[in-house]
């Protein structure tokens, strides 16, 4: 599958005289906060996917609302593209940079506002880390529940633009169910209020339209998030199975039991192998999978659940059942799970992360789908799931520096992709669209939905400054990605410079 840039990325914006453009940026931002130098620019041409990359036209890092407000409306008045970036952990390409744009990182809005224990919730700048939101609100006995596994790093307003889960999203839920208002800045430099400290506000839900909008229809600079007492009690129970689709079986019959876990996780044998050489987690190497399934709340709720749950575990086929014997046990059988990834990257110079959702019923055929697949491309994939909720991590392993392997990567996540919506799922969980399932989004709505999506960003951003070319295709290019796919066409975004 091969696609350019749709036209509003390659000629649709006037050309920009850089020192004009700088010149009215530092009219409103101090001069060491714009970057221009090809050495300055460089950390900036990509996010997670670094397959993709992209040098800036200028990097702006403002420290105020009000700067925000003046970097937009110069933009705008001159018609540049403004791409807003946060940490760059994202894995869809979402904060690639455009070579005729702005790249305005948000990484000085780093301060947590204000924390109200009495009525728990926190106001924080959208730079903030995850992670830091619950270590500041643990004096209080509160925590902000949904942990991404790149939560040490990645920052709450790139969890806002992608919707981001993490392993106990399954009770907590999405970083939708977690926000209750946000401060945004439009294209043309507004400042906006969405949402409120109540559960509810009038008018639309604009607070939703937001939350998963990779950065198309405004900049996130404050976010107020909700907090949850810390659990009494949690405890973990890792299952092994000598079979991978029995462990899949087991996810549905844990839910039909009536169990909602605060996590339900599941890895492969290959997922296993690498996080217990990395971190030494106790993990079960001879497993095909293990489940990890939390318990918490109570010590009877907890006590209660967990004897329930290890006697679904043995019938289902579990081959060895383990429950967290302490606190420590606990965290480092969570620690081996989120660190999956940086652990996968030892097996293979490089792997390609998809991120797919499915129906939970669907989980043992599309695990033996995905190996089918495996096979037939001659790449290995490890898989890492957010089982409860269907939420599919395969990480395809390959290696860049083999001709055409990168691009065999590719069209194997794409099939996955495509198995996921022939079952009744979605091409995204939690890791946004951006420019990696852009294609994608083709198969997955119809024309007329495409059309709706369109006229969103319309009225938010008519001039197309905002991320443009990521997310949500054209009609033009999806007629184009039909007729190439049926023709099992190249690969997408050719011009982008390749590792």
């Amino acid at each position: 599958m091969s696609f350019e840039y749709a036209p509003a990325l390659d000629g649709d914006y006037p050309s920009v005289d850089l020192d004009i453009l700088l010149g009215r940026l530092h009219q409103g931002v101090p001069t060491d906060a714009v970057l221009h130098a090809p050495e300055d620019l460089r950390p900036y041409e990509c996010d997670g996917l670094a397959a993709y990359r992209q040098v800036p036209l200028a990097v702006v890092l403002p420290d105020s609302i009000e700067q925000v407000q003046h970097v937009m409306r110069i933009c705008h008045q001159m018609r540049v593209p403004v791409v807003a970036r946060g940490a760059g952990t994202g894995l869809s390409g979402g904060a690639l940079p455009l070579n005729q744009g702005v790249l305005l990182s948000l990484t000085k809005f780093n301060r947590i506002l204000h924390i109200d224990p009495l009525n728990r919730l926190a106001r924080v700048q959208t730079g903030v880390r995850n992670l830091a939101i619950s270590q500041a609100a643990n004096p209080h006995g509160l925590y902000y529940a949904p942990d991404p596994s790149s939560q040490i790093a990645c920052t709450i307003g790139g969890n806002v633009a992608e919707n981001a889960g993490g392993v106990h999203c399954l009770k907590y839920g999405l970083t939708a169910n977690n926000i209750l208002a946000l401060e945004v800045v439009t294209m043309e430099g507004e400042r906006v209020s969405l949402g409120a400290e109540a559960l509810d506000a009038a008018g639309y839900d604009m607070l939703a339209l937001m939350t998963g909008s990779e950065g198309m229809l405004g900049v996130i600079v404050e976010v107020m998030v909700k907090l949850l007492p810390t659990p009494q009690v949690a405890r973990v129970l890792m299952a092994s199975y000598a079979d991978v689709g029995k462990a899949g079986e087991a996810v549905g019959e844990i839910i039909a039991a009536g169990i909602i876990p605060g996590g339900l996780e599941m890895m492969d044998n290959p997922a296993i192998r690498a996080a217990e050489d990395f971190l030494h987690a106790g993990y079960p190497v001879e497993a095909a999978a293990i489940l990890l399934c939390e318990l918490d709340g109570t010590e009877e709720e907890v006590s209660d659940g967990i004897q329930r749950v290890h006697d679904i575990l043995i019938a289902s086929g579990a081959t060895e059942v383990r429950v967290s014997a302490s606190e420590s046990e606990r965290q480092m059988f969570w620690a081996g799970r989120k660190n999956a990834f940086p652990a996968v990257g030892r097996l293979s110079p490089d792997y390609y992360c998809i991120d797919g959702t499915i129906p939970r019923r669907e989980l043992p055929g599309v695990l033996k789908a995905i190996a089918a697949l495996s096979e037939e491309f001659g790449l290995r994939v490890a898989n890492v799931f957010h089982a409860g909720d269907g939420n599919l991590h395969p990480l395809i392993l390959f290696d860049a520096n083999v001709s055409g392997e990168l691009e065999k990567a590719e069209q194997l996540g794409a099939r996955i992709l495509e198995l996921c919506v022939q079952v009744g799922g979605t091409i995204t969980g939690e890791h946004g669209v951006g420019i990696e399932k852009i294609h994608e989004m083709c198969i997955q709505f119809r024309p007329l939905e495409l059309e709706q999506f369109h006229a969103v960003k319309a009225a938010f951003d008519p001039q197309r400054l905002l991320n443009p070319g990521k997310a949500v295709p054209t009609l033009a290019r999806c007629a184009e990605f039909g007729a190439m796919h049926v023709h099992n066409g190249q690969l997408p975004f050719p011009e982008l410079e390749r590792f």
